[in-house]
């Protein structure tokens, strides 16, 4: 009896100790908001978006003419150097000192047709010998223009023009399923701080309850209407509810810790939650989810690119599989001088045309074993994509049946648990006027509170399943229109 007492007064501290604490009534829907915008998923998911729009920015910047200033205006140089001595035929080491600096103006642009690229520069170098002589020599190409082509067939600029906007596509789509599943975690974690305190308040009214049937029976036991064993089995259902309060409050601290954490709220928060009784009146048609789902989910993206990309590599294996070869074709003008006031008067021609040639002659089937790999790895993707396709679809069509039927599950959850509360107060006025043995008083008890669990469990399921379709489809079919984000938005905030 003292250890029961000592517990009592601990849980008098532990209650004192809570009213102290900071309140919040959230929703269901007010925890969501409150983790799509503080939470540190939402900032990670946004970081993630934003790695993925510059990724892009920079594949259309690649796309752009670039304009260079490459400039090296001050190099000196003070060595040792070996130099031919024509007079004596042979080679020796002399001081030499001088002075240089060189200036490049360069515009390029890729062209994505061909894959090669156009370039056009101005150059402008000086060197000057120090020393006794201090010769100067100027050298300018006011203008020349030039092209280079790989002969491979393998054009890169035109691949990354297929597959960098569908990547870009498929971050947006990422990222707005990202928020879903933002809202299935927020969910989990609400019905689990719901559940903890529903298990405390189902605790404390079997403390109490328990408490007050121990007396009563005592009491019975005194005039002989109850038996010593049914005297112990009360006093073993108090001892048992003072535990079960124990368990279920510490539980109810773990539960509110961890949904404090995932809203960055302070640990001194004490969040009571508002349990979401009126459910949407929804129900969702199987072929248009999938159809939803086909058209929206980012797994269809990521599945177009990756054969897209398994594509390329096998393209790419195809042109280093033959001869190869590479062209560079440039035209300008170019003066030299030893003053730079005459340094751009009269400027030459001058031409430049090569064509490298790469034949493979022996390679002992590296090149074709390459190829070969490529196209199998291809096979293998593509069967892969198929078997996805036809497991995501039938995974969007059981989430959609289980979400339909859900709605009923809650509405009789909630029906027994009305039910089976009302039959425990019936059964606890029939035992207090002697109707009924302390065996079915507990029957009762625990028919009460499994209901009050499975409707807590049916409603948790519920919004489960109405979040997980809307991240399978990132679609509202409530409002019937589809999930978007204000992704300037994102950027500008950035």
């Amino acid at each position: 009896m003292i250890r029961i007492i000592l517990t009592a007064f601990i849980f008098s501290l532990f209650f004192s100790s809570v009213t102290g604490q900071e309140k919040k009534y959230l929703s269901l829907q007010k925890v969501i908001d409150l983790a799509s915008v503080q939470s540190l998923d939402a900032f990670r998911n946004e970081n993630m978006y934003l790695s993925s729009y510059w990724e892009f920015r920079y594949f259309k910047a690649d796309r752009l003419p670039s304009l260079t200033l490459e400039a090296s205006p001050f190099d000196y140089n003070r060595s040792m150097q070996k130099v031919y001595n024509y007079d004596e035929n042979r080679d020796e080491y002399k001081l030499r000192e001088d002075l240089s600096s060189a200036a490049t103006l360069l515009l390029n642009q890729n062209v994505g047709l061909t894959g090669g690229q156009i370039f056009a520069r101005s150059e402008l170098n000086m060197t000057q010998k120090l020393g006794a002589d201090k010769i100067s020599s100027w050298s300018s190409t006011p203008f020349s223009i030039g092209y280079i082509q790989s002969l491979t067939g393998y054009n890169s600029l035109k691949w990354t023009a297929k597959i960098e906007p569908l990547k870009f596509e498929e971050a947006k789509k990422n990222f707005i399923q990202s928020r879903e599943e933002l809202a299935i975690k927020a969910s989990r974690l609400f019905f689990d701080l719901v559940d903890a305190e529903i298990e405390v308040k189902i605790a404390e009214t079997n403390l109490a309850n328990a408490d007050t049937l121990f007396k009563i029976g005592k009491g019975r036991y005194q005039v002989g209407t109850v038996t010593q064993d049914e005297l112990l089995n009360l006093e073993l259902n108090f001892m048992n509810s003072t535990l079960a309060l124990t368990q279920s409050s510490l539980a109810l601290e773990r539960a509110l810790a961890e949904l404090n954490s995932f809203l960055g709220f302070s640990k001194e928060t004490k969040i009571e939650c508002i349990v979401p009784n009126d459910l949407p009146d929804l129900n969702v048609k199987v072929g248009e989810a999938v159809d939803m789902a086909l058209v929206n989910n980012p797994e269809m993206l990521n599945q177009q690119r990756r054969l897209l990309e398994e594509d390329r590599k096998v393209n790419q294996a195809k042109s280093e599989n033959g001869v190869s070869g590479d062209l560079f074709a440039l035209y300008g003008l170019n003066q030299n001088a030893n003053d730079f006031n005459k340094v751009y008067q009269n400027p030459l021609d001058r031409q430049r045309l090569r064509v490298g040639v790469d034949i493979p002659i022996l390679d002992w089937g590296r090149r074709k074993g390459k190829l070969a790999m490529a196209k199998s790895n291809r096979e293998v993707v593509r069967i892969s994509v198929n078997q996805e396709k036809m497991d995501f679809e039938q995974n969007v069509i059981m989430n959609v049946m289980e979400f339909n039927l859900q709605g009923n599950q809650v509405r009789n959850a909630a029906k027994a648990d009305t039910i089976a509360q009302l039959g425990y107060n019936v059964t606890q006025q029939r035992f207090l006027i002697g109707k009924v043995d302390v065996t079915k008083l507990n029957l009762a008890r625990n028919d009460q509170d499994q209901a009050r669990r499975a409707y807590i469990r049916a409603l948790r399921s519920f919004w489960d399943y109405y979040f997980t379709i809307r991240r399978l489809t990132l679609h509202d079919f409530e409002n019937n229109v589809s999930l978007s984000e204000d992704f300037d938005r994102i950027v500008n905030d950035y």
